[in-house]
């Protein structure tokens, strides 16, 4: 009474189509991973270079600043690693890593726009005024959903 043996060569290519898939996903994230290493890698030496070198050349200030940058990117990079890290082992996409990469990402660009601010006059710092005000707001709701979504995972599961 089965109708299921006529189905079942169809099965076994869609089942082999998953496999392939699944590994050619695995493979592209395992890619990523060594790109997102070896990309926060050069960050982290270039951020040292630029600490031994800079200090002379372009001040205490500027140098930190570029500093700072590169290694919030770095903190950038190592999120985006443990975001793809984790959607590997638990096959399924977070939200939580990708909120904390804009959190990282939006603080850094008050960062810099408020280290280049400082050096504005007239138009050009109302300008980056208004680009600050928009990158707080930002990241008071990015802070807002990074809560909420924390607080969702601690709830237990409904039935």
């Amino acid at each position: 009474m089965t109708s299921s043996s006529s189905s079942r060569p169809t099965d076994g290519v869609a089942a082999l189509a998953d496999r392939g898939l699944r590994l050619a996903e695995e493979v592209v994230y395992l890619l990523a991973c060594v790109l997102l290493l070896a990309g926060a890698v050069s960050l982290l030496v270039k951020a040292g270079y630029d600490l031994a070198t800079g200090i002379g050349e372009d001040g205490v200030t500027d140098t930190a600043s570029g500093v700072l940058d590169s290694l919030l990117l770095v903190f950038v990079f190592v999120e985006l690693l443990s975001a793809v890290r984790t959607t590997i082992r638990e096959h399924q996409l977070l939200a939580e890593p990708f909120l904390l990469v804009g959190v990282i990402a939006t603080i850094k660009e008050l960062v810099v726009t408020g280290n280049e601010a400082r050096d504005k006059t007239g138009e050009a710092f109302d300008e980056a005024a208004i680009e600050i005000g928009v990158l707080s707001g930002l990241l008071l709701v990015l802070a807002v959903a990074l809560f909420l979504v924390r607080r969702k995972e601690r709830e237990p599961e409904e039935a």
